[in-house]
């Protein structure tokens, strides 16, 4: 083979290794869905049920990976919400995105396993966790299994941020005052995230006045791009009409 012959061989193979990874990412999400990195590496994620800091108390079913994963029209969004977040020194901050369907079954079978930990009452302070799904705050079948819903709060840059969550350290239940209750390195919305308790409703009376400005700056940053929050949760928001089927593929590390 001729040295030319050799060069075209060598750049066929490699354009064939580049196109079988390009495929391979490509196929990696079902249509539609996209890796809310790849549109904004801004926003703040901390995708609470890959881990073992949540309500369960260990990562869900389907959390391969700290990914948040969206609809791309979601992700669009989101983006949007940034950049005028970010005039004002102030970031999103992601803890749920697209949901595996198993891992709402998951809870089901967590709600319905017959104990109750001092971890888990962190969360749900006064409500049985046998209770949950009756009063509407969880969901055996999500719509965050469409990629058109999220849960979410506000990062102030300015502030420090530092406090990370000690799984060894004993935290106040989520109704309780920021310095008490466990970190999550965001502003005060007056409960932590997954907060099974009235005080977690968006328009709660029993919270302060900073504390009410902050979840108005949210939902309105939010609505402004066509999010709908739901009331019993103030970290809770969705896109109408960006969902569909829900889906069960589960949340793999993003190739880069």
């Amino acid at each position: 083979m001729t040295m030319w012959g050799h060069f075209v061989k060598t750049i066929l193979t490699v354009l064939l290794a580049a196109a079988t990874i390009s495929a391979a990412h490509a196929q990696s999400l079902p249509g539609g869905f996209v890796f809310l990195r790849e549109i904004d590496p801004s926003i703040i994620q901390d995708i609470r049920y890959a881990t073992s800091n949540n309500f369960v108390g260990r990562p869900l079913a389907g959390y391969n990976a700290g990914e948040c994963v969206v609809k791309r029209e979601v992700g669009l969004r989101l983006k949007a919400v940034q950049e005028e977040l970010a005039a004002q020194n102030l970031s999103l901050k992601m803890f749920d995105c697209y949901r595996p369907a198993r891992a709402s079954l998951d809870m089901v079978k967590w709600s319905q396993n017959g104990h109750e930990t001092a971890a888990e009452r962190r969360y749900n302070p006064k409500i049985p966790k046998t209770e949950l799904f009756r009063l509407g705050y969880i969901a055996s079948r999500s719509q965050h299994s469409t990629g058109a819903a999220l849960d979410l709060t506000l990062v102030d840059l300015k502030a420090d941020n530092a406090a990370k969550y000690d799984p060894a350290k004993t935290y106040a239940d989520c109704t309780a005052p920021v310095e008490a209750r466990a970190p999550e390195g965001s502003v005060d919305m007056g409960t932590g995230y997954d907060c099974t308790d009235a005080k977690g409703h968006t328009a709660a009376p029993a919270i302060t006045s900073e504390q009410r400005i902050w979840r108005k700056r949210l939902v309105a940053a939010m609505t402004r791009q066509g999010f709908v929050n739901y009331s019993k949760e103030w970290w809770h928001f969705s896109l109408p009409g960006a969902g569909g089927a829900a889906y069960d593929f589960p949340i793999q590390p993003r190739r880069n």
